[in-house]
């Protein structure tokens, strides 16, 4: 008799494989071909084609000796069970060593990944170390090699630094919910009757920023070849006229009394009456702005290299140098002086922890192309942005770090300006010089000033009675009652 090589019993519809010569029972092998395609003796492909009926006579099976009693019957249902036991702990143990394996490949896929990691960075800690291997800095007229720059990279902020940031903070906090408008600051009625009181030619080709200093009476600009102007508006005429030699000057801050100057050729200056006091230059590239500390002894500047870097002011020293995942175009800091805030080309800004250089939170960008103004209200609680190319200025509640209010001025904006009572907000662009005005009583908008003129940038004068404009030609208007 023949038996079935899968069950090991007497096939009733016997069949024989091609492949392989063997006897099954159809169903059985029938079943097994729909789900492997192959002979399960040889592993050969075999299909319902290759298998050969095979004639036997219908015998009755005689019963096996073993089950013609009780206990044979019980002897076969032990051994029966003895098996299913032993195939059953054969398959846990299957599964464990499977498991094991499978652990150790995650375990080698996880280290894999984290060496991956490590030594991406140390690439692109290596890419930066050689961007700036070459870079120098010159300060107090002196002039050295900066071979040791990296070791600024992410540096923790002396105790010094940290406690002049803690102090005005707490100052300048103490006083802002108490202080109330001044009485002789203009009014909104007042800047509607504004119009060009005085223009200045600057002779300067290629300005793009402007920066007016605490008093509102003197204004800093410069030129694509590198010359810096400090005009007097009482006066009406420059008082300084000098040039640094670093390049065009991308933008314009002043440290007190002193301006500060960001230029393509990655330097940043400090000058006093038109002579070079201190000349950094940390960064791999141009220097896109800068902007001084309400303390005015730290000075930050943001640039092309995807950093922005802290100066100490009164060292004449580089503090740390902070790197982002952007190219850094504009900088600002918070009036408070805890927090800084970044504008990238993407079009995001980042908002930065002062004392520990890091990331406290990201707003996403409100429309396309890069940031080109930053301003920081005096009530210390809203940011106002701006993109290239955009009519719209995003103003930001950092309170609740959303939107607060985005405002069409219908002109592409290329300046944004809050006055000192965080009430009036000043934008210029191509289109024209237009003054936003919030009234907090009546917690609703308006438009007090539109000017069709021609501006790069603007700025507000002494106690907001004027408007310093810096047009598309380079000239200066201020525009006043």
């Amino acid at each position: 008799m023949v038996l079935c090589a899968i069950s090991g019993e007497a096939p009733e519809q016997p069949v024989a494989s091609r492949k392989s010569g063997n006897v099954f029972e159809r169903r059985l092998i029938e079943a097994y071909i729909s789900e492997n395609g192959t002979d399960p003796v040889n592993g050969e492909e075999l299909s319902s084609e290759d298998l050969i009926d095979l004639k036997q006579s219908r015998l009755v099976k005689p019963r096996p000796p073993t089950l013609t009693s009780i206990p044979a019957l019980l002897s076969t249902f032990q051994n029966g069970w003895d098996a299913l036991v032993l195939e059953s702990f054969q398959l846990k143990q299957q599964l464990a060593e499977t498991r094991q394996e499978l652990s150790t490949a995650l375990y080698y896929n996880d280290s894999a990944q984290r060496v991956i990691a490590r030594l991406q960075k140390e690439r692109d800690e290596a890419r930066d170390a050689l961007s700036r291997v070459s870079v120098t800095a010159v300060t107090n007229g002196g002039s050295h090699t900066n071979g040791d720059a990296m070791q600024v990279d992410g540096q923790e902020l002396p105790d010094e630094i940290i406690a002049k940031i803690e102090g005005t903070q707490e100052k300048l906090m103490a006083t802002r919910r108490k202080r109330p408008v001044p009485e002789e600051w203009a009014t909104g009625d007042a800047i509607a009757t504004y119009d060009v009181n005085t223009a200045a030619d600057t002779q300067f080709t290629g300005s793009k920023s402007l920066a007016v200093d605490e008093t509102g009476d003197f204004f800093l600009c410069g030129d694509s070849d590198g010359a810096v102007g400090v005009y007097d508006l009482k006066q009406g005429a420059f008082t300084t006229r000098s040039n640094l030699g670093a390049g065009a000057v991308l933008h314009g801050a002043w440290a007190r009394d002193r301006p500060v100057v960001a230029t393509a050729s990655g330097a940043v200056v400090v000058t006093q009456e038109g002579t070079v006091q201190a000349k950094f230059q940390q960064h791999a590239g141009a220097a896109n702005a800068v902007a001084v500390h309400p303390s005015g002894d730290i000075l930050a500047s943001a640039g092309i290299d995807k950093s922005y870097v802290l100066y100490d002011l009164q060292q004449g020293k580089v503090l740390t140098q902070v790197f982002s995942d952007y190219e850094l175009t504009t900088i600002a800091f918070h009036p408070d002086g805890h927090l800084l805030a970044a504008g990238t080309s993407e079009g995001s800004t980042l908002l930065y922890d002062v004392k520990t250089s890091q990331l406290a939170h990201t707003f996403a960008a409100p429309a396309a192309g890069f940031v080109n103004g930053l301003s920081f209200s005096e009530n210390g609680t809203w940011l106002a942005s701006s993109n290239q190319g955009q009519s719209t200025i995003t103003v930001f509640d950092l309170r609740k770090l959303n939107v607060l209010k985005t405002l069409d001025v219908g002109t592409a904006v290329t300046g944004v300006s809050w006055d000192y009572t965080g009430q009036f907000l000043a934008a210029c662009g191509p289109g024209g010089v237009v003054v936003s005005q919030y009234s907090k009583s009546a917690k609703a908008w308006s438009e007090p000033l539109r000017k069709a003129i021609s501006a790069a940038d603007v700025k507000w004068g002494s106690k907001a009675h004027s408007l310093v404009v810096l047009t598309g030609e380079g000239a200066v208007n201020v525009f006043s009652a």
